[in-house]
């Protein structure tokens, strides 16, 4: 299994999603935007996985240089096209949307920190969510989120963002959620986006500084962990079995390896 990661800043890192594809020994592979790295021109690995970052899609490369909004959306898209895993975590969740012409919105409110989501009915249903509760706590450091297609289901919501996780296809998930949040990455997004923390009155679900630190992440790591090797076990069987198998007169055989 390959695993390609677009990281658009160097301090909002994959967290558990590289400890996850490290424990499952998967091999792992980087675009690294805020290095002006170009996007692969094949789709190449088995999982895209898109990472949050302080732009929005609507970022302009006047605005910041390093992200090209049209280009990584296109890239998305041949992923999508391909029959890949595709995750879009934050931003990336929001960029998956508008690969398939759904504009990003506003949310409601802006969350920062771990806050409570929910499951809906579709999410409940859904075969890679399982094992999740009806209620749980979710990652958030965002102002925005995902864009609906007319096929996608909203899986999880919670009081300040209607779309906490959606799905766009079989293995195409947008998460608004920081699921992958770990205690280093608060820490160092509290280093580079403090000035984030300050709240109005009616801002009900951002944070402290003291909060976002003593918060223990590992049961959404543990929960993050769990959908994915879901899916992916999911994606290999089928792959296996479309890739194992070919029709000579009439008869199924296995390709010898």
């Amino acid at each position: 299994m390959k695993i390609h990661i677009i990281q658009h800043d160097s301090w909002v890192e994959p967290g558990e999603y590289i400890v996850w594809a490290d424990r499952n020994g998967y091999e792992v592979s980087y675009t690294k935007c805020w290095k002006y790295e170009s996007f692969p021109k094949n789709a190449d690995a088995d999982v895209l996985i898109i990472l949050g970052g302080l732009q929005c899609p609507a970022t302009t490369l006047d605005e910041c240089d390093y992200f090209d909004a049209a280009s990584e959306k296109r890239f998305i898209k041949m992923y999508i096209d391909a029959g890949k895993v595709v995750i879009g975590v934050c931003l990336g969740a929001q960029l998956v949307g508008e690969a398939l012409g759904a504009e990003y919105e506003h949310s409601p409110e802006r969350e920062i920190g771990p806050v409570y989501a929910r499951l809906t009915e579709d999410g409940r249903e859904d075969p890679f969510l399982k094992h999740m509760p009806d209620v749980f706590y979710a990652g958030a450091w965002h102002n925005d989120m995902p864009g609906l297609t007319c096929e996608s289901k909203v899986l999880a919501k919670s009081d300040g963002c209607p779309r906490q996780i959606v799905r766009y296809g079989k293995y195409v998930y947008g998460l608004q959620t920081h699921m992958e949040f770990t205690h280093d990455i608060i820490v160092k997004g509290i280093q580079n986006s403090e000035d984030s923390l300050s709240k109005s009155e009616n801002e009900r679900f951002v944070q402290s500084k003291e909060e976002l630190l003593s918060f223990d992440y590992s049961e959404m790591n543990e929960q993050l962990s769990v959908f994915l090797d879901s899916m992916i076990g999911d994606y290999i069987k089928h792959k296996n079995i479309a890739g194992g198998n070919c029709v000579i007169r009439g008869k199924s055989k296995k390709h010898k390896k």
